[in-house]
């Protein structure tokens, strides 16, 4: 059995998340049906995490194992794409892999990414691809904040309470807030995430940076490790998984 490593972008708008489920289309389902085709092989796809619904990727990392060598990954790539297209899939790249690599346990650190448009006028280009938020915020507050959720921490405000993740203890190597005119980016450096971690973080940055919290509010909703103390997560829509580090 050979064993590959493939990177994935796609669009996350229509479908029910990257795990196969059964009220609708999956990212997963996608790339397996199609793989499995073209080699001829039965292909189970592993990702390195489960993305919601509506959540995107510029480079998801996945695995599967074959009985078949691919020899030429242009040839691959481009056939494998060619029936992705309709789907908002594109595999960006395929490597051989040690047949021990498994793309979720191999994985040191995972960086995510989030899209905020801060201003007055709709969104047209970006809609269903960033966080649209109208009133000004106060990057410098939201920056202060996101500091202090840099570290080891104990982060059960920001989890979901159907997240099955062992330990909410996370230590996040980094976190950052980025300003260019009307677009904010919020990046986000973990080995790994809880459950709707980063957009129940991102939510409770944008209350800091509303003025709905002030630094002492904020600082006492995460040490609470109480979720009812969280403030809505942000939408789905603008959250990307950005890259998987080995």
């Amino acid at each position: 059995m050979f064993t590959y490593q493939i990177i994935v972008e796609y669009l996350g708008t229509n479908f029910v998340g990257w795990q196969i489920q059964k009220n609708g289309l999956s990212v997963q389902e996608v790339l397996e049906k199609v793989i499995s085709k073209f080699l001829k092989d039965k292909i189970r796809v592993i990702g390195s995490g489960r993305t919601d619904a509506g959540v995107h990727a510029s480079e998801q990392s996945a695995h599967f194992k074959t009985k078949f060598k691919i020899i030429d990954k242009n040839i691959f790539i481009n056939s494998i794409n060619f029936f992705l297209s309709k789907y908002s899939v594109s595999i960006l790249d395929i490597k051989k892999r040690p047949s021990k690599f498994h793309a979720r346990h191999s994985a040191n650190e995972r960086i995510y990414k989030y899209f905020i448009i801060n201003r007055r006028s709709s969104l047209v280009l970006e809609k269903n691809k960033a966080w649209h938020i109208k009133k000004k915020l106060d990057i410098k507050l939201m920056r202060q904040g996101a500091n202090i959720l840099k570290g080891t921490h104990n982060f059960s405000t920001f989890r979901a309470s159907s997240c099955q993740a062992k330990s909410p203890v996370k230590t996040m190597k980094n976190a950052t807030i980025k300003k260019n005119n009307h677009r904010i980016i919020l990046t986000f450096q973990s080995k790994s995430f809880l459950q709707q971690q980063v957009r129940s973080m991102v939510g409770s940055l944008k209350y800091l940076g509303e003025g709905k919290w002030n630094l002492n509010d904020f600082k006492k909703a995460f040490l609470s490790k109480k979720r009812k103390m969280c403030a809505p997560p942000a939408p789905a829509h603008g959250l990307y998984l950005s890259k998987i580090k080995y």
